[in-house]
């Protein structure tokens, strides 16, 4: 066990999955500070988050999971280094279909940059098998050129099993970075 109670963080751009990921996997109605969506140019949905999403996952050995979504819009970004505070790991979701995706992917390992590169970070794709979606190798392509050694999945992020593996996977690296810190 790494502490009674984790904090993982989930972040991506607005329409990534954030809030429906916490939702798939909380066990307590999760707590969102969703508004009116007024850019809709750039993502075409009803509300976004404009602070941050919450959610619990209890394990079996006792262990708490706070889930913390943060916004995905640019201008919420001081929510990102405030949410990030005692974060044990990320979760990062990327939307294939957006044709961003591969600049977000980039703008959120640099956003997160310590847990990415302290192997604290997971990257789940959406939307992969949309037509003129950007490809994984594409993606992956972003990682390598960053030095950036880091699992990514295609997710379904309502899907509880896919939102479920990225969890799993965040917390083995975890475990498994905290047992080779106490040697």
């Amino acid at each position: 066990m790494i502490n009674a109670e984790t904090k993982i963080l989930f972040s991506g751009p607005m329409g990534a999955g954030k809030t429906t990921a916490i939702a798939a996997v909380s066990e307590v109605t999760p707590i969102s500070t969703d508004a009116f969506n007024s850019d809709r140019e750039t993502f075409d949905k009803d509300g976004t988050t404009v602070a941050l999403d919450f959610g619990l996952l209890h394990l079996p050995d006792g262990q708490t999971l706070r889930l913390f979504g943060t916004p995905g819009q640019e201008r919420f970004r001081f929510m990102w280094d405030i949410l990030a505070q005692g974060a044990m790991g990320v979760i990062i979701l990327i939307n294939a279909a957006e044709p961003m995706a591969a600049t977000h992917l980039r703008n959120y390992t640099i956003a997160f940059q310590k847990l990415c590169e302290n192997r604290l970070a997971v990257i789940g794709v959406g939307r992969h098998d949309a037509a003129g979606a950007v490809s994984m190798a594409t993606l992956q392509n972003v990682l390598n050129q960053a030095s950036l050694n880091l699992p990514m999945f295609r997710t379904d992020v309502r899907k509880r099993e896919h939102v479920v593996l990225l969890l799993d996977t965040l917390l083995c690296m975890i475990e498994s970075k905290a047992e080779l810190g106490s040697h």
